[in-house]
């Protein structure tokens, strides 16, 4: 097929008088390997997609750099170039976006999923464009979508945000930053380094064991000398509009914040998992699935990515979900 035919039909959303073998949901990296090995073995796939191709990437903090190693973020056996050890952001989209088109990924793209259900010949999954069906399905919606809230008042005002992208917008001013993990982490570091005022808090004793090896001692000298203000131990207890109130053992006390950025980490969408018949553990939010196969307690409903971690996302990067794609078609395959 000419590269220009390749690209009409991954361009294509006409899917709704079709059948499929595999329907994919998400279209993350984790989706993307399962709609690679689906084409080698012959099998019809279509991945769905609320938002962009690798969205949850497109929507990293401008300046990202990943903790992989380029290696370690290949599909598709196909070489991942990148300027320096780890790659950016911007380096991951064009890959992964790239290998899609190479590998003739069929998709449809902002068009949100609203059921799946069985039926007599495997699935219909009813979304904003349409009814699409197939044999089998995959869950591969990752966990970015669902942040976990601070739960106080004064968390939905204009001025607190539970993602980060860049620094620009708030040179000059006082930033809160609550959490202590990657992604705080290296917020509190862009902000500071491009003219905010910020302030670390953070729930824990110290920042998080398994941070960024290039992050965590930057952070922890720039604490120490004082360029970057942090209280540990240390919970919200509401957010006022230019202060921010906090709690540290039996002191009570309050800060100015112009700006709350709540990077308190994020956690599957449960929700979607029970309206597809997934069953999961109410504590941990891990659905119920099979090691070998990633095949959920639904018959022909298959898991892969990170939505297999619950509440524990720091277990599965995509340099482990990438060979989900592998193990679910293999499974499915030995079935025909």
């Amino acid at each position: 097929m000419a590269l220009s035919e390749r690209n009409q039909s991954i361009r294509e959303d006409q899917t709704m008088n079709e059948e499929f073998d595999v329907a994919i949901v998400g279209a993350g990296p984790a989706g993307i390997s399962v709609a690679i090995e689906a084409g080698r073995n012959g099998l019809k796939s279509i991945v769905i997609d609320k938002g962009s191709l690798v969205n949850t990437i497109r929507r990293y903090p401008t300046y990202a750099v990943f903790f992989s190693t380029s290696e370690l973020l290949e599909l598709g056996g196909i070489p991942f170039p990148s300027i320096n050890k780890q790659p950016n952001r911007q380096e991951a989209l064009r890959y992964f976006t790239k290998v899609a088109e190479h590998f003739g990924v069929r998709h449809s793209l902002y068009n949100t999923v609203h059921t799946i259900s069985r039926s007599n010949a495997g699935f219909e999954i009813e979304s904003d464009k349409g009814t699409i069906r197939a044999r089998k399905v995959v869950i591969a919606i990752g966990y970015f979508e669902k942040f976990n809230m601070l739960k106080v008042e004064g968390e939905a005002q204009e001025h607190v945000s539970h993602f980060y992208t860049e620094a620009f917008a708030y040179t000059g001013r006082e930033v809160v930053v609550v959490g202590g993990s990657n992604s705080a982490g290296e917020a509190a570091l862009d902000l500071y380094r491009n003219g905010a005022k910020v302030t670390l808090v953070h729930r824990k004793a110290e920042l998080y064991e398994k941070m960024k090896y290039w992050v965590r001692p930057d952070l922890a000298n720039r604490i120490k000398e004082g360029s970057i203000k942090a209280y540990f131990n240390t919970v919200v207890t509401a957010i006022g509009q230019d202060h921010i109130e906090l709690r540290q053992g039996e002191k009570e006390f309050s800060i100015k914040a112009e700006h709350v950025l709540a990077l308190t980490g994020f956690h599957p969408d449960v929700d979607f998992l029970k309206m597809a018949g997934v069953s999961y553990n109410k504590d941990t939010y891990v659905p119920d699935f099979n090691e070998q196969s990633l095949e959920s307690n639904v018959e022909g409903l298959y898991l892969a990515g990170t939505v297999l971690t619950g509440r524990f996302t720091s277990k599965i990067f995509i340099e482990n979900s990438r060979h989900h794609g592998k193990l679910i078609i293999d499974h499915i395959v030995q079935q025909v």
